[in-house]
């Protein structure tokens, strides 16, 4: 749960090849393959589906802390994740859902999802319509903040990850983090997060997490954000 700031790596991804359960990445840079085993009932977001990505994740990220000090407002979170979700990291990242229970935002090694101009003034827009007094300032300066902490290693980047109030206790957080995590072992694929709420911090531990630095503030007396690394495992 790490709002992060896109570190923009410059490639285009080919068509996707999708069945209900597996998902292969085929970038066209090296025509290096991720193959992402999905289990049933989840699969990968298209692009009618952004505003169930947005709606999830606004639902996850209600109480968190950095989140509500940087927005202010419901309507302010659930308008960033909005314009992430149908801008970024939908049509050029890879999303997965669990219909009305979960969703990931991913951002993977060599994929572009840095925003454009049009898209920082929507989020400006969105801000100022719905957002607390400063929203627009706290949000670019902590995406600054967090790209100068973004390591420069090939990485796959998890923004979110979050479920619903009604579905949370029933292991649906492991469910989404698996398949990718799965297959960043299988690629040997480091994996890197930032954790905006201490409370997950055992979560991510128990899946191979640790953090990689101090935590840092956005600002200052913002709350903190807990860089995270998982190495892959072994496969054999």
């Amino acid at each position: 749960m790490y709002v992060g700031a896109p570190d923009g790596f410059h490639a285009f991804l080919q068509p996707c090849e999708i069945t209900d359960t597996v998902l292969l990445l085929k970038k066209k840079v090296g025509g290096v393959g991720v193959k992402i085993d999905l289990p049933d009932g989840m699969h990968k977001a298209d692009r009618s589906e952004w505003r169930d990505i947005a709606e999830i994740t606004a639902e996850a990220f209600s109480e968190d802390p950095v989140m509500t000090w940087m927005m202010g407002t419901h309507r302010g979170l659930k308008s960033v994740f909005r314009t992430l979700a149908r801008e970024a990291y939908v049509p050029r990242g890879v999303s997965h859902i669990i219909p009305g229970k979960g969703a990931t935002m991913w951002e993977p090694w060599g994929v572009d999802v840095k925003p454009t101009n049009l898209q920082l003034l929507m989020f400006a827009i969105g801000q100022t319509l719905y957002g607390s007094k400063g929203a627009v300032q706290r949000g670019i300066k902590s995406a600054e903040v967090m790209a100068q902490h973004h390591p420069k290693e090939r990485h796959w980047y998890l923004l979110t990850v979050g479920t619903t109030k009604a579905a949370r206790g029933q292991g649906i957080g492991k469910t989404l983090l698996r398949p990718v995590l799965e297959a960043c072992d299988r690629e040997g694929m480091p994996v890197y997060l930032e954790n905006s709420n201490r409370d997950n911090s055992g979560f991510y531990r128990a899946h191979g997490f640790e953090r990689c630095g101090d935590p840092f503030e956005l600002a200052p007396g913002s709350p903190c954000m807990e860089p995270m690394w998982r190495e892959p495992k072994s496969t054999r």
